[in-house]
């Protein structure tokens, strides 16, 4: 075979490796910041001297005070991707 064609072959193999690499090392650190950001909520609601048993009905409220339909039970946006026109520009 062509001596440039086995390079580029190796480099493709080289290439797909560091991604997988890299897949698997984005997966673990979304892990950690999703643990750290638990802890916080927690440390947070910890923090208020609310009694576990009157949590529900308080964010309850929380949701009916703001309006907001939140049929996911989250009191604040799931993600913070940026919309397509955001990077275009």
């Amino acid at each position: 075979m062509n001596p440039k064609i086995e390079r580029v072959i190796k480099d493709i193999d080289k290439t797909k490796e560091k991604i997988t690499e890299f897949q698997s090392r984005l997966r673990e650190l979304e892990k950690q910041k999703t643990e750290l950001e638990n802890i916080e909520i927690v440390e947070a609601v910890r923090g208020m001297d609310i009694p576990l048993n009157d949590l529900p009905a308080i964010l309850k409220a929380l949701r009916e005070q703001n309006g907001a339909p939140f049929t996911s039970g989250q009191l604040g946006p799931k993600s913070t991707k940026p919309n397509k026109e955001e990077n275009e520009e």
